[in-house]
């Protein structure tokens, strides 16, 4: 009897120990089902990757050397920047964003080997102390990027303040010694890199900027553009001196340099934001382009132009601007043909 016990409970002990086996490689199996598709979906260390890439690529690219200072914090050498004794009028900008930083009104020479400024323009600056606490810190309030530091209570202004600014970290603006008369002009003809191409180029073009409008959504951004549903079409604002050029000329370059027979697509673009249109933002515009595109159809083409009023126009980001002046490449669907 007692031998049948012993037999009976040993087998008891080892059903529990093979039963608490499997429990444990079971809890096991699903930890590393769990890390595998955490992996897979992209969290973590990659996903942080992607989203500090998708920022780096929003603002204006730096040099190494702009970087050191910029991004790392560095400092570059005393009296070796190109705006330390720079007195010119104008405006100083972020070099990593564009902003406007401060006026040409508040520098002053501090005679420290760095641009001194004792203001700046309200909100654009902001400032933190080191992390060792011995100074004060300022960035670009928008992009975050290292301009300096800032000191108080030396008395050498009546402000009693003074920005020290990494020249590096500006771009300078002069001032208009003679204001242009200008006007502007608004197209849509496919993917915005390759018309800024050609436009940027026209005699008479004082600056272009590529952005959206025609749409019915506030501020949108270009992946909610590419989504087709935002009703903005991908267009092009320029600004040119009319004693230099007219709105026609401007115009008949729009028309040579797309397809403007194709309806919502510009070769392999496809997509109402991809549509021809011009939004004309007075009379004079609107009779321009409805001659021309009778002279268009009388010479057989099957035009497909959309026009509009012109409504708010929306710049695009900024790593949209200037897109083939920075990488170095030629459009792919937008080549000039005469046509008039």
């Amino acid at each position: 009897m007692k031998r049948t016990i012993n037999k009976a409970g040993a087998k008891m002990k080892k059903t529990i120990h093979i039963t608490f086996t499997c429990v444990l490689i079971c809890f096991a199996l699903i930890a590393f089902l769990s890390t595998s598709n955490t992996r897979k979906a992209g969290k973590g260390p990659q996903k942080h990757q992607t989203k500090t890439q998708k920022d780096n690529n929003m603002y204006n690219k730096l040099t190494p050397e702009e970087e050191y200072v910029i991004v790392q914090k560095g400092t570059e050498t005393p009296f070796s920047g190109k705006y330390d004794k720079f007195m010119d009028k104008g405006t100083y900008t972020c070099k990593k964003c564009g902003s406007e930083l401060f006026k040409s009104s508040s520098k002053f020479d501090s005679g420290c080997g760095w641009p001194s400024f004792d203001d700046q323009i309200p909100f654009a600056v902001k400032s933190q102390p080191d992390p060792d606490g011995k100074r004060v810190e300022i960035t670009c309030a928008k992009c975050d990027a290292h301009l300096g530091h800032i000191f108080k209570g030396e008395q050498i202004t009546p402000k009693n303040t003074r920005y020290c600014v990494n020249s590096i970290s500006m771009n300078f603006i002069p001032a208009e010694t003679k204001k242009t008369k200008t006007e502007k002009a608004i197209f849509a003809s496919g993917c915005f890199w390759g018309v800024q191409y050609h436009f940027q180029k026209a005699p008479g073009v004082i600056s272009t900027t590529v952005g959206y409008t025609g749409g019915k959504i506030e501020n949108p951004t270009y992946k909610q553009v590419c989504t087709d549903k935002t009703g903005h079409a991908e267009a092009i604002e320029v600004i040119f001196d009319p004693a230099k050029t007219t709105y026609e000329k401007l115009a008949r370059l729009f028309f040579e340099t797309h397809d403007f027979t194709q309806l919502n697509r510009q070769g392999p673009d496809v997509g109402t934001q991809y549509r021809s249109a011009v939004y004309y933002l007075n009379d004079d515009q609107k009779h321009t382009i409805i001659k021309l595109i009778n002279i268009l159809k009388q010479k057989g083409h099957a035009v497909k132009t959309e026009i509009s009023p012109a409504k708010k126009f929306y710049p695009a980001e900024n790593y949209h601007q200037q897109y083939y002046e920075k990488t170095g490449k030629t459009p792919y669907c937008h080549t000039y043909k005469k046509i008039f």
